[in-house]
């Protein structure tokens, strides 16, 4: 890629491949893989995104609300989406739009039940949530019996799976918790279907489930952060490729005496002579005002320059007393070299959170 001009997000459509046929490699020939493309493709551009692993005949799409999935409609995406945290208020337009609800208690149950009646729906697919011990949303075990009843009384919806969500797969410490959760959700899908008689789906792996957790692939498994370059430990991270790369450029060089103060509140203020550069970044853009005052950083030739003082709405001011370099010259924020883990950690936050921060004013690039 040419060098950066303006503040842009690459996104390498080539390291999101490699990133899917590496998970997808872990799995048998049989097990289904549902791409998670909630919150904009985690800060990418979920339709791109999408677009490009339908393309790679992934088998689903998940995103958490409704108008995520209409989105992915009106892109083109024509494979099954499930929404993870539908709203009633939208459920005709998820019908509309043939997405799939997750159903993760009584309310929302009957609530679907009676907006799919209304719309003349007949065996509309729905995937039923239990809460195995993450403790934000799902039917307890104890609630089958009631699903069944309900289920038994209407030919609106019919149940294309079941799944849980792991707590804490990344966590091998936390294993002893992880295989109690699998356990559980066994004994769920067994009671359900005994319940139900016939086999719904069954998924409960997410990224770090998919790769430490084999015996719980089931039908299907559900990749997020494993897709953008990220495998929650050093030892997967070696396998997969950040597809993300933030970059801008230096706006302005300045000069700054000792005793001189730089950015709002004169939060840094100067104990010698030093350079500063002003990137055209701020947190407007996902750079919050945690990593300013020293704390992060960015790279300049190869070489870290300290965030200086307050994170601005639109800029953010850099050391480069040390760095040889010049206004329009590159700046990385994160690529595949430092990557927004490496930058999230000096905040003691997470690569989640940096990538979906990063605003949709930023330009996006497609490296295909």
């Amino acid at each position: 890629m040419p060098k950066a001009q303006e503040t842009v997000l690459e996104i390498d459509l080539k390291a999101l491949e490699h990133n899917y046929l590496h998970l997808k490699s872990k799995l048998q020939p049989n097990t289904k893989f549902l791409a998670v493309v909630k919150a904009f493709a985690y800060g990418s551009d979920a339709c791109e995104i999408a677009k490009h692993l339908q393309n790679l005949q992934v088998d689903y799409f998940a995103v958490a609300y409704i108008n995520e999935g209409v989105a992915l409609r009106q892109a083109g995406i024509t494979k099954p989406i499930l929404v993870l945290h539908p709203q009633a208020v939208n459920f005709k337009s998820l019908i509309e739009h043939c997405l799939e609800p997750s159903l993760y208690n009584a309310k929302i149950l009957k609530e679907f039940i009676s907006v799919a009646f209304d719309e003349k729906q007949n065996e509309y697919p729905v995937h039923i949530k239990f809460n195995t011990g993450l403790n934000r949303l799902g039917f307890w075990q104890s609630d089958v019996d009631f699903i069944e009843k309900i289920l038994s009384s209407t030919k609106t919806i019919k149940v294309k799976s079941l799944f849980s969500h792991l707590a804490a797969s990344e966590d091998l410490n936390e294993s002893k918790f992880t295989l109690n959760q699998i356990v559980n959700f066994k004994s769920i899908a067994e009671n359900f279907e005994k319940a139900l008689g016939y086999k719904p789906m069954l998924h409960m792996c997410n990224t770090s489930g998919i790769l430490n957790y084999p015996d719980a692939h089931f039908n299907m498994v559900r990749s997020g952060i494993g897709l953008y370059g990220f495998g929650n430990s050093e030892k997967e991270n070696k396998y997969l490729k950040p597809i993300a790369s933030l970059k801008t450029i230096i706006s302005q060089i300045h000069h700054i005496e000792k005793g001189e103060s730089v950015g709002y509140n004169r939060a840094f203020k100067s104990d010698s002579f030093l350079k500063t550069a002003t990137l055209p970044i701020g947190h407007a853009d996902g750079i919050g005002r945690q990593y300013g005052n020293g704390k992060g950083f960015v790279t300049i030739h190869g070489q870290k320059a300290p965030i200086i003082g307050n994170v601005c709405m639109d800029m953010i001011m850099v050391n480069i007393t040390d760095i040889e370099c010049y206004e329009g010259d590159e700046v990385i924020i994160f690529d595949k070299n430092t990557t927004a883990e490496n930058l999230a950690e000096t905040t003691n936050t997470i690569s989640y959170e940096l990538i979906t921060d990063i605003s949709q004013r930023v330009k996006r690039i497609f490296v295909k």
